[in-house]
């Protein structure tokens, strides 16, 4: 059986994980990833956050499965032959270079049209047209730029960045969907386009609820279902909203037993109007369920944090995955707080292959995250990520060198 892009043929100039992250989701369904690194250097990546000396990290790793890596030297003349010729063959470019970097090594749109009019050129970038475009942006810049810093936190404390990558990862996997639509496109028109990703507004993308809750906080002065409602203030934007939950079904974070000493002991508990007579029950305030200040969901909101404090003293005596097991039988939503190593040692993530174990000829076995995405007829398999340079000499007979050309391009310094 084939996978979903077979065929498809990926110009990899990405580095670090914005770029990266799409490249290898393109590389788990089947396309065949050529990553271009510098020769003696690679991605920088390579080395960056090493646990093991002169070893490529997990960085790197867990970046750059199902890719082959070629190296060249795109300022050598020959190594630019090289590139043209790549170019000639592949079906996408993927980069995520500063601004104006990819014109500046001669390779414009237009210059790349004349050399494959069907080339489909992906970039990710910082900003979008407009007045930051120029400026370098990193994961936590994106998180503040594209508003998600903002609004996360406590309202008595500073603003918050999250340790998931929606700034980096969230931009890559936006940019994929772009390339599979334009390729897709290219089937109608024969034609390649450019695809963008700008990481501000794929965070903005993730945080359309803020910008929703931005217009009703314009238009009525308040939002009944954020914690500082109905004894707190709000000002002009949409303030920071701790651990509610952003949409119409109130939830909050609960201690579990054992919470004094464990930093996870924690559970997500939501208190869903169609449930409430069920968790009433559950946590002995069964008058709750009829009384006329707790009965709906317009009267709970007054009395959320006394609601949460109740709920929280049922939760305390529990642990979180056995307050998970009781409530899951009465269809209350919930979930417990995983830590990383919780998550590394879940049975159940391994089966699915959600979490892989791959085993690197220089590292040894590691874990990763696999492909997020299943697709009944075209299974992921996770393959180690290339050492430096690993396919340089496949990729060039493949374009036709022969080894005393491939030989000769050494020598001059080119690959």
């Amino acid at each position: 059986m084939g996978k979903a892009l077979d065929g498809v043929r990926i110009l990899d100039f990405t580095h670090v994980q914005s770029g990266p992250t799409c490249t290898q989701l393109l590389a788990w369904f089947g396309a065949d990833v050529i990553k271009v690194e510098r020769a003696g250097a690679g991605d920088i990546t390579r080395e960056q956050l090493r646990d093991i000396p002169d070893v490529d990290s997990l960085y790197f790793t867990m970046l750059n499965h199902n890719k082959r890596s070629i190296t060249i030297d795109t300022k050598n003349p020959e190594g630019k032959l090289v590139l043209e010729a790549l170019i000639q063959k592949c079906d996408v470019l993927v980069e995520n270079f500063a601004p104006g970097a990819l014109d500046r090594m001669g390779f414009t749109w237009e210059r790349i049209q004349e050399l494959n009019p069907r080339m489909i050129v992906a970039s990710v970038k910082g900003f979008g047209p407009g007045p930051y475009e120029d400026c370098k942006v990193y994961e936590n810049v994106a998180q503040c730029a594209g508003g998600a810093a903002s609004t996360t936190g406590f309202d008595d404390g500073p603003p918050v960045v999250t340790g998931a990558q929606i700034g980096d990862s969230g931009t890559g996997l936006h940019l994929a969907l772009g390339i599979v639509t334009a390729l897709y496109q290219r089937t109608q028109t024969g034609r390649g386009q450019r695809v963008l990703a700008a990481m501000q507004d794929g965070v903005l993308n993730l945080c359309r609820v803020k910008l929703r809750d931005q217009q009703r906080l314009d238009r009525t002065g308040t939002m009944k279902e954020y914690p500082q409602y109905p004894n707190g203030s709000f000002g002009e934007a949409v303030p920071r909203a701790g651990n509610a939950s952003g949409g119409g079904q109130p939830g909050w974070i609960l201690k579990c037993k054992g919470w004094e000493t464990d930093p996870n002991a924690y559970i997500y508990f939501i208190t869903q109007a169609p449930v409430w007579a069920k968790i009433c029950n559950v946590i002995g305030k069964e008058e709750w369920a009829t009384d006329p200040d707790y009965a709906t969901p317009a009267a709970r909101l007054p009395h959320l944090k006394e609601i949460f404090a109740e709920i929280e003293r049922w939760t305390m005596t529990k642990t979180k995955f056995e307050a998970m097991q009781i409530l899951n039988k009465y269809d209350i939503p919930c979930g417990p707080i995983l830590s990383m190593k919780e998550i590394a040692e879940e049975p159940s993530l391994r089966k699915t292959g959600t979490i892989v174990e791959v085993d690197h000829p220089t590292r040894g076995k590691y874990l990763t995250v696999g492909n997020p995405i299943k697709l009944s007829d075209s299974p992921t398999d996770v393959k180690r990520s290339p050492l430096l340079g690993e396919h340089t000499d496949e990729v060039m007979a493949e374009l036709g060198y022969s080894p005393q050309q491939i030989s000769a391009l050494r020598t001059a310094g080119a690959i």
